[in-house]
Parts: C-alpha cells; structure tokens; sequence
C-alpha cells in the first residue's frame, strides 16, 4: 500500500505533514507512488480526492493542472451548461491564481461554481471534477493564499513538472481491452451506429465477437448497478457492427489506415486467432507489414473452430476476420504448421514475432483407469472442432454420427465445457450430463448466468460437488464412471471452503462418451529449445505482462500461449498492448516502451475505478433494464440457429439511455 504524505482519497483522510517519516499513517489504496520504472510521483489527483507523495509539491498548479485537463474534455463533450462553463470558469480562475493575479473574491467563485457542478451537471465527469479540488483549496489553503496576497505565481507555475492525465470509466477500466463504453453506448443512444462502432474499434476491432460471446466484466463494474441493474454493455456493442454488416457499409476504422510503410521492416504472427487478429490489426493501422502463420484451413482460431454457431454465428465472425485480413499491410498463409525449425527461420526473417496460438491440448481430468484412447473417450478440442468444422464450414462429418442417442458426461465448469454439453444436446445426445467439482454460483461466475441457464432449458443434467474417481471400460469402449460427492467445509481462518469427500455416497454413471474439458494446454514443441524460453508455472510463456516481450529478444506473446485459457476480450487485451509496443520497438532501437496512457492505465487497474459501496444520487432508480429476444428452446435445441437474437432498435435506444456515462479524470503530477 502506498505511503504518502497527504490523502483524501475515497474518504481515507491521512495528513502526515509535520510527522516525522516513522509516525507516518499509510494508505489502504494502490495509490501511485511510483509512476514507472525509478521515476517517482509528487501526486495523484483524480475523481475521488487528492494524494500527495512530495513535499514538494504545488497545490495551486496541480489543481490549475487537473482544471486545463478537464476544460479540453468539456469543450469537445458541451452536452451540459454546468459541465461546459464550469468547466472554462474553473481553470480561467485558477489559472489566474496561479498566475499570482487572482484574489479572494476568485476563491468565494471557485467554490460557488464547484458546488453548482457537483451538483447540476449530466454527468460523473463534471460531477466529480470539483472534488479534489476543493480539498486543496481547504487543505492547502496556505499556498492558494500566498499567491493571492503577494500577487505571486504559484512555485510551479509554467515549471519542469509533468502532469500526466486519462480520462476512464468504471466499466472502461474492468474492461480488458480498455473499451471505450459509454462512448460506443451513447452512439446507440445518439443513433449514430458508425460512430458507435469506430469508438468500439478504438481497442476492439472484433466487434460482432464480443458483442456476442464476451463474458463482460464490464457489467460487473457498472455503477448503475449500485442504483438498479448494469446495463446490458455486451449486447449493445453489437449493435454498431451489426449496423455496418446490415447496411453493407465500408469498414469503420477508428482512423484511416496508414500507407503501408516501404522500409522493409516487416512482423510474423503465429496464430490466426483473436490475438493474432488484434496485432495484425493495430500494427496494420500504422501502415507496419504483417504476415500471420495459420496451422488450420480457416481463420479465427478457436472461436471460429471452438464456439459453436449458435452463440457465434460464423457469418458475423468473419466479418470481424475480413476487417483484418482485407488490410493492405495484412498476408495470411493457412495450412502453415510452425515447428521449432520453422520459428527459428521466421525470428531470423521478421523484425519482430508475436505467438498467439492458442491451448489446444484438453487436459485430463486424473482418474483411475483413464486412457485417452480409449472408445468413448473424446476431448473437448477434438470434439468441438469436429461439431464445428462441419457445421460452419462442411468440413468433415457430422458429430451426430457418434453422439445421437448415446449418453455424454462432461467434466468442467467453464465455456469449453459448457459450448462441449449444449453442442451435444443439438447432436442428438439422449442425456448429457456436467460433472463439476464446486457449485452452480462458481460455474455462472465461471460463465455467464445466461450460458447456464440456457443449458439448463436445453435439458443438460448438472451434478455439482462431483468428480470421476474411476472409469470403467470393456477393453474397447467406456461403459461407466464411478463419481465421488463432496461437501464444501468452511475454512476457520476465513479462506476459500475446502471440498471434503462424503464417505458413502459414491455412485456410477453408465455412460457411451466422456468428455473432459476441465482446461486445456498450449503445445509448446514449436519453442526451440536452445532459446530455453522462460515458461509460467502453469506452462504457458513468461512474460511481465506489460509489454508481452518474452524472454527472447524480439519475441512477442499474448492470448492462451501467454496465459493459459482466457477469455476473448482477455486475449484482445494482450495484443493490442503487444501492438502498441512492438511498433515503437521496431523504431526504437529494439527498446520495449509503454505510453503514458499505457502505464496509467496499469495504476487505474491497481487502484480500481469502480466502488461497490457508492450510493448514487441524482438519478432515476429501477429503470428496467432490456432484455433481448432469445429463440425459444424447442426453437433452438436441434439445431444451430443463433440463440440470442439481440435487441430491436428501439430497445437499444432505450437501454443505452440508461448509461450514466461514468467518466473520470485522472491525473498524476511527475
């Protein structure tokens, strides 16, 4: 936790002035102190309250600071007067403080301002721009004083410190691609769809994708949910995408693609997957040739051979797929298996090299008797690309052909397991059954509520507090499974419940398939050896999680293979960073460097934006939050058909109209 000087943050008041360094309180927040690398902060002013790490430090130009960064927001947002003239007349009287020709009377104003601000403005941004800066007018009233009264300018004023703002969301910061959202949410309401789409495509350029299948975190941080219901933030980024696809409109790139460079200087990607995806993306934004190595026939990795139609409907995935591909800067060679051999020629070849491959090796679920050769025995990789591959893109041979009327059990708790059980039930399965060692809470967190509660519809048995001991075969085929109950235990020093086998309570199931899809792994024989590559103890590529170098030179690593099995929007995240940063790399002198909106980013995602425990004021409670149009379940159980059938246009409207647009600035002082 960070030890400093001055705080109001979050209503944790901590004044350590005067005391000597050992009498010094800390903080309960992950302020930033240190801003990046050896580089220290003087402060940190943002939507909540001040904190203060410097002794040194210019009260009266840090809130002059933080006005002039509010000001430039609110003159190109101008959707409220209090908001927009609040703004303007905040810094125009500060500066004039700090400037030393300010007076008295511009202090009595300032607060007068503030107070209307708080209080009168649309939205969160003008609402809590006032905040910190009231606190340094009343906890540093000596140096707004001195000012005044010797018509001076502020010790700073006009001086070598920098202030380093970003503006965010709640959701915006839950969000692992960084989404813009209430941008993107008040196109829907505005009916300006492209726009809508562009500020989606700021960071997410697989838009119709996580408009469908993301497990949105994001609604997980919405501050209306401290008031009612989140908005419904997932569904709604569909709806700039869709539009575009609907209207046959060109693509809405958040700018125009750069020229494609002609020095020579060229990145290999390995993986055509959502990461792949994203770095050929942004890097070809800038105009900084691409050329992606795809092992399958077909694009998209796991989403499009993983997530089955009727949640992803490959027609809409590969119009995401075609923004990419259809880039000047952008090659792709499928059928293109990279060994070690092959990664060596393309490190030696490329400038720089991003892995985004992804884990497709299912994992065991580690019971007695189990032989993945065996009959019955199918891994959930093996079985959705199957069930995939022949329903988007007629490759191969149905999967009824194995699963009509046989019964199937499962073992997980995630997507795959539960993409692996609702595939089975439109294969004509007779019982499917998921097996899974905790509860129906952790599977839905896991998941989504509506993941689970549409298998549910669909007639998939779920045992929770389960998992297989032993697995009993013919010598050909699996015939049953022997399962073991457990009881969760509460730990006496507050910890996570501990599962307990029940003694007596085993039972056998009879079963023709067993899938286990308890997680997967990456296959890391393409890593030479003689790079000896630093690996996670999970298995999976080291990186710092920063800038996603490996520990090769020059070699890059996002998505599954950096990871372990994520979720899309976790995967985009990654490579847009990795993007961003293998594009100075390759004009810097081979040096990895984050931006400052990059390294802000890093300390708003430590300190976290959103409150659980704020009370909203000033709006309209128990507005009802949208629900989409779903196919019902003998509508959707016996075949592919997208299940969710998203809002109308009128719905949309209604539902983005519920955005708060939670804006914050903040803002730190180098």
């Amino acid at each position: 936790m960070a030890k400093l000087l001055f705080s109001t943050w979050q209503g944790e008041f901590i004044d350590n002035r005067g005391k000597s360094s050992n009498e010094w309180s800390e903080s309960g927040f992950k302020l930033p102190e240190t801003y990046h690398g050896e580089k220290n902060s003087k402060a940190f002013i943002g939507w909540d309250g001040v904190a203060i790490f410097d002794e040194d430090i210019d009260a009266v130009e840090l809130a002059n600071q933080y006005a002039s960064q509010y000001q430039k927001y609110s003159e190109a947002c101008g959707r409220c007067a209090p908001g927009r003239w609040g703004g303007k007349i905040l810094y125009d009287l500060l500066d004039k403080i700090a400037r030393g020709e300010g007076s008295h009377d511009d202090i009595a104003h300032l607060k007068e301002i503030s107070q209307t601000m708080m209080t009168t403005s649309k939205c969160e941004i003008g609402r809590t721009v006032p905040k910190p800066i009231l606190d340094l007018m009343e906890y540093y009233k000596e140096q707004f004083d001195r000012c005044i009264d010797a018509q001076i300018p502020s010790k700073h004023y006009n001086g070598d410190i920098s202030y380093i703002a970003k503006i965010t969301a709640p959701c915006t910061d839950m969000c692992p691609a960084h989404v813009d959202i209430p941008a993107y949410i008040e196109g829907v309401r505005d009916m300006l769809f492209a726009d809508s789409l562009s500020a989606t495509r700021q960071t997410m350029p697989l838009a119709h994708t996580c408009g469908r299948v993301c497990p949105h975190p994001c609604e997980d941080a919405c501050r209306r949910a401290n008031l009612d219901e989140p908005i419904s933030i997932m569904e709604l980024k569909r709806i700039g995408a869709d539009y575009e696809t609907d209207h046959g409109l060109g693509w809405q790139h958040p700018y125009p693609p750069k020229p494609l460079k002609n020095d020579g200087k060229k990145v290999a990607v390995v993986g055509a997957g959502p990461a792949g995806l994203t770095v050929a993306y942004y890097l070809a934004l800038e105009g900084i040739k691409v050329d992606i190595f795809e092992e399958l026939p077909v694009n998209g990795g796991e989403v499009a051979v993983g997530v089955p139609e009727y949640r992803m409907p490959i027609s809409k995935y590969q119009k995401d797929i075609d923004l990419v591909l259809e880039m000047e800067a952008v090659t792709i060679y499928n059928n293109h298996r990279v060994d070690a051999n092959r990664l060596k020629e393309i490190e030696a070849e490329y400038d720089a090299t991003f892995l985004g491959f992804g884990t497709r090796l299912s994992k065991k679920v580690r019971a007695k008797n189990e032989n993945p050769k065996m009959g019955g025995y199918w891994g959930a990789i093996d079985m959705l690309d199957k069930v995939n591959l022949w329903n988007k893109y007629g490759i191969g041979s149905p999967a009824s052909n194995e699963l009509k009327d046989k019964v199937v059990v499962c073992v997980g708790g995630g997507f795959t397991s539960m993409d692996v059980v609702r595939c089975a039930i439109r294969e004509g399965a007779k019982k499917v059954i998921m097996l899974y060692r905790r509860d129906e809470k952790t599977i839905i967190r896991n998941t989504t509520y509506e993941e689970y509660h549409e298998a549910v519809e669909e007639g998939v048995e779920f045992i929770f507090h389960s998992s297989i001991e032993e697995i009993f075969d013919n010598g050909e085929r699996i015939e049953k499974l022997k399962v073991n109950k457990f009881e969760l235990v509460p730990d006496p020093n507050g910890g996570r419940a501990q599962l307990v086998k029940i003694e007596g309570a085993d039972f056998e199931i009879e079963c023709d398939y067993l899938i286990p899809a308890v997680s997967q792994s990456a296959d890391l024989q393409l890593l030479p050896e003689e790079w000896d590559m630093k690996l996670t103890s999970w298995g999976t590529i080291l990186t710092n999680g920063k800038d996603y170098m490996t520990s090769k030179d020059g070699v890059f690593a996002g998505g599954d293979c950096e990871y372990g099995p994520m979720t899309i929007v976790n995967a985009v995240g990654q490579a847009k960073r990795a993007a961003s940063v293998i594009s100075r790399y390759l004009y810097n002198g081979g040096k990895c460097t984050l931006t400052d909106d990059e390294i802000m980013e890093d300390h708003l995602s430590k300190l976290k934006v959103y409150n659980k425990n704020e009370k909203i004021t000033g709006w309209m409670p128990n507005i009802p939050r949208q629900v989409s149009e779903k196919l019902g379940v003998d509508e959707r159980k016996t075949n592919n058909r997208e299940v969710n059938l998203g809002f109308t246009g009128q719905e949309a409207i209604a539902e983005a109209e519920r955005c708060m647009r939670c804006y914050y600035i903040s803002m730190v002082a180098v």
